[in-house]
Parts: structure tokens; C-alpha cells; sequence
């Protein structure tokens, strides 16, 4: 059991480290879907209405936003980054 939470806690620092300026600054509009999650991994959550996908990485203090559209990077935003 102590090993499944050192495992998950250390996952999660892992998608954490990739929310960073640095790669934030790697996004470019046009990038596909797997360019960006190459980038910062895979998001927590998307949601998906006429025909665009809004993702997000991270939580309410550090995050970045990513919407698509036809799996193309359309507009990226963040909060919380250094």
C-alpha cells in the first residue's frame, strides 16, 4: 500500500514539474494535440462542444488552458506559472 501512494505522489510531482514557463513558452497555435501533451503531458480534464476540445493541465493556483480546434492548437493560456 505504501509503495501504490509513493507512486501516485510522485506522479503527480512529475505532471506538476511540466507547468512550468519554460514550457509554456514551447506552445505555439497550430501544434496538435500530441505536440502539446508531449510538452506538458496529459491533461486533467477536457471537455468537448461544437466541434472544440478545451483542455486543462494542473489546478486553480497553476494551470494552463489549451483550446483545439480539429486537433489544432487554437488558443493557450495560464495562471500561477514562474
Amino acid at each position: 500500500m505504501k509503495k501504490i501512494i509513493t507512486a501516485a505522489l510522485l506522479l503527480t510531482l512529475v505532471a506538476c514539474s511540466k507547468l512550468s514557463m519554460d514550457n509554456y513558452q514551447q506552445l505555439k497555435t497550430g501544434m496538435s494535440y500530441n505536440e502539446v501533451t508531449a510538452i506538458i503531458g496529459e491533461p486533467e480534464s477536457c471537455e468537448e462542444a461544437l466541434g472544440t476540445r478545451t483542455c486543462l493541465w494542473g489546478d486553480d493556483k497553476k494551470q494552463i488552458k489549451a483550446a483545439f480546434l480539429a486537433e489544432k492548437a487554437m488558443l493557450f493560456s495560464h495562471k500561477g506559472l514562474n
